[in-house]
């Protein structure tokens, strides 16, 4: 099992991967419309979206975070 400290990491590659990985498939689905090798297309779409995606997240959740707690209340 991974240690809770990572706990953050962990959440960020997973949200990063499902939601590069849903707009990297409507993009190129919008893009090419279901053609042979859209699979393909995609998953390389999906693998340098994600690549960008997983290293946002790190840094934009802190921020949002901030963000939401200020026009939150508990």
């Amino acid at each position: 099992m991974i240690p809770a400290r990572y706990a953050p990491i962990l959440f960020g590659l997973i949200l990063s991967g499902l939601m590069s990985s849903l707009v990297s498939g409507i993009a190129t689905f919008r893009a090419v419309g279901m053609v042979q090798g859209v699979a393909g297309l995609w998953l390389g779409n999906w693998l340098s979206s994600w690549a960008v995606a997983f290293p946002a997240v790190l840094v934009v959740a802190p921020v949002a975070r901030r963000v939401v707690a200020r026009l939150t209340r508990a």
